[in-house]
């Protein structure tokens, strides 16, 4: 009986109706999303290295030159010299030191 006669909602009455109801599930559905999220993100492990912690002893400057030696980005003469240089050793392994 509400909509005889042209009583009832007028244009906007329908088209704030839509918008809330197109709003209303974008909610639902990022609160949904966030919460999937938060819950499916990986722990750390006990124990394990995060960004405040200091890392593991195996990440230093000699396991990154190593990594780089590893992947050819460095020639084997390079990664001696910078070995030698991060041990504090003479900067040419074949020379003696001089004293």
């Amino acid at each position: 009986m509400m909509f005889w006669y042209g009583h009832g909602m007028n244009g906007w009455g329908w088209f704030v109706m839509s918008l809330s109801t197109v709003l209303f599930w974008a909610l639902i559905i990022t609160v949904g999303v966030l919460l999937f999220r938060a819950l499916a993100r990986p722990t750390p492990p006990v124990g394990g290295h995060s960004s405040w912690q200091k890392p593991p002893p195996g990440s230093g400057p000699e396991q990154i030159l190593a990594e780089r030696y590893a992947r050819g980005e460095i020639d084997d003469e390079e990664y001696h010299r910078r070995l030698a240089t991060l041990r504090g050793s003479p900067t040419d392994p074949a020379k003696p030191p001089v004293a």
